[in-house]
């Protein structure tokens, strides 16, 4: 019996108090059988960096070629309307997943990192309302990836706007101190992640949103590493844009969201332009079409977004709750096992309070590339680098780290696992 058909059998109000049937959840992932490294059981803890697919995202991408591939939107056969309802039901489901109604709010990216550049260019477009001038101010933090950064110094660079930002604590929180001074009536945009991809710290969105919006600033948060996790609820975070991709929630590479209040939607200019994404042309001017079809300009990732569909139908059926609860158990066993190890230190909050399952570490005498490497040669995938996130580790005093990212298929006895093997590379350096 599979994952979704013990949730079936369950009953709504049983799966808000019921623990995840790991090992059900584990047998709709065809890829957590392989052996790698000669043999070796895989022990996937990668999953801050690409979530595993179940049988379900896979079994639709491959009946959506066999059965009903065709482009979207521009087809009358029935081919073309198939494809279309599961495009646009797509669309539907990911609405619903993170709490909106009203589906022309989602619009679908290659990734967050579109999603996010779509953002940058928009609100600095000559031709937006919004556009930034010289002195306006955009507010980050420390704690962004590369893709919540790079985007507003270009814009910056554009505009002549000041970048600003949070700077991060010690024990890898945010720190607020300087809130009001940062957040002021120069602010135009604040962005921020939701849920750090290295620290695993889950940020106080809703309170940091309220100053914005207090400032007549907009708030963008990245929301990559929360929303595989059901985290993400648009009218509680208080957003004006919500940014996620599929390939870190069981769905597909290639495809992302991004979320934004419909009336902002309808003030940004469009971000592409091409195909579908128009009302009328002529030869001296076009007129665009309305959002969402205003910023999905040409052949969008039309399977994709059908399969990361199916990802949010297997996530809603497991419920937040549970897997929620899950991670939050792997976090407690993993926190005590990995703080135990002589010469380890988890960067970011070493207790599993507002925290994600993202541990990054380091280790003393040992490159987080060797550590991995040897990881590795156990059948342990971790991620190994700077993350994506260059500043932050600046930040916390290293330049690289090993991290470990647990997901809705890992269990306690692979987290016993990644003690053992930091142990057993710790021997084979000579440092233990």
């Amino acid at each position: 019996m599979t994952a979704q058909d013990q949730v079936a059998r369950a009953g709504t109000e049983a799966l808000e108090v019921a623990p995840l049937d790991v090992t059900a959840v584990r047998a709709d992932f065809p890829i957590l059988e392989r052996t790698v490294r000669g043999g070796k059981p895989l022990v996937y803890l990668d999953s801050a960096n690409t979530s595993q697919k179940p049988r379900q995202v896979i079994d639709t991408l491959t009946d959506f070629y066999e059965r009903h591939n065709a482009n979207i939107h521009r087809a009358t056969h029935e081919l073309g309307e198939e494809a279309t309802e599961a495009y646009e039901g797509a669309r539907i489901k990911v609405a619903r997943f993170i709490g909106t109604a009203d589906e022309t709010e989602v619009i679908f990216t290659k990734n967050v990192s579109e999603a996010i550049n779509l953002v940058a260019y928009s609100i600095g477009n000559a031709t937006s309302p919004l556009g930034l001038r010289e002195g306006d101010e955009i507010v980050i933090t420390e704690m962004e990836h590369h893709s919540n950064i790079v985007p507003w110094q270009l814009l910056c660079e554009r505009t002549g706007a000041r970048l600003r930002w949070f700077s991060v604590t010690r024990d890898g929180r945010l720190d607020l101190t300087h809130a009001d001074e940062l957040i002021n009536p120069r602010t135009r945009l604040v962005a921020i992640a939701h849920q750090s991809n290295v620290l695993g710290t889950v940020n106080p969105v809703t309170e940091i949103a309220a100053r914005a919006h207090a400032a007549g600033a907009l708030v963008l948060v990245d929301a990559a590493q929360s929303a595989p996790h059901g985290m993400v609820d648009v009218a509680s975070l208080g957003a004006d844009l919500v940014g996620f991709t599929g390939h870190k929630m069981c769905g597909p590479t290639g495809v992302g969201v991004l979320w934004g209040r419909r009336e902002l939607l309808d003030q940004l200019p469009p971000f592409l332009g091409g195909g579908e994404m128009i009302e009328s042309v002529w030869m001296d001017h076009s007129t665009f079409a309305p959002p969402p079809h205003k910023f999905e300009a040409g052949t969008m990732p039309i399977a994709q977004a059908v399969g990361l569909g199916a990802a949010v139908d297997y996530l809603t059926a497991l419920g937040a709750a549970p897997i929620q609860a899950h991670e939050q158990e792997l976090l407690q066993h993993a926190l005590p096992a990995l703080a135990e190890i002589d010469g380890l230190r988890i960067l970011g909050p070493t207790e599993a309070v507002d925290r994600g399952g993202a541990i990054s570490f380091t280790l003393d005498g040992i490159h987080p590339h060797d550590l991995s490497q040897v990881l590795d040669d156990r059948g342990i995938a971790v991620r190994a680098g700077h993350h994506c996130a260059w500043p932050l580790h600046r930040a916390m005093g290293v330049q690289a780290s090993s991290r470990a990212s647990f997901y809705l298929y890992n269990t306690h006895a692979e987290v016993d696992a990644l003690a053992d093997g930091i142990r057993q590379a710790q021997k084979f350096f000579g440092i233990a």
